[in-house]
């Protein structure tokens, strides 16, 4: 599973011209999901975004997480994180999960992200042709795969 988490002061998600999620100062969370995704990738990823110290503290030093904040996360569905570059031009996205696999992982990363910061996850609509739109505060962009742990 791999995330691209942003640190923003608001983001939003619009589908067919109508806002579905917004938050302020929080989490963009982009997610891919692959076929060999399973609970322990949802249970450490989760565990990484919600300990992610990268807000900063009264010293202006990046110590405090989400949590430490009371910041909100909107979590979006992204297949075209598992592209594949290595041939020619046009992407591949053979390693990213097909709905059938994919809904239920997305579903279960979304419960537990919520059980981990105590309060709702915003999220997009999976499959949906999404309009992301974000102010990313610092700029702070942290990429985390979960098959890359050590």
């Amino acid at each position: 599973m791999r995330a691209v988490i942003q640190r923003v002061r608001r983001a939003s998600v619009t589908i067919d011209g109508t806002v579905k999620s917004g938050i302020q100062t929080g989490f963009l969370v982009l997610v891919g999901i692959e076929d060999p995704d399973d609970d322990e990738d949802i249970e450490w990823l989760s565990g990484k975004i919600i300990n992610l110290r990268i807000f900063n503290d009264e010293r202006g030093v990046m110590n405090l997480s989400i949590k430490d904040i009371c910041g909100d996360i909107l979590l979006v569905s992204q297949f075209t994180l598992h592209a594949s570059t290595k041939k020619g031009n046009r992407p591949s996205y053979l390693r990213a999960s097909k709905p059938e696999i994919a809904v239920p992982v997305y579903e279960k990363l979304i419960q537990k992200l919520g059980e981990l910061l105590g309060k709702k996850i915003h999220t997009g609509e999976f499959g949906a042709d999404m309009k992301v739109e974000l102010v990313n505060d610092g700029p702070v962009t942290i990429m985390i795969d979960s098959k890359n742990r050590e």
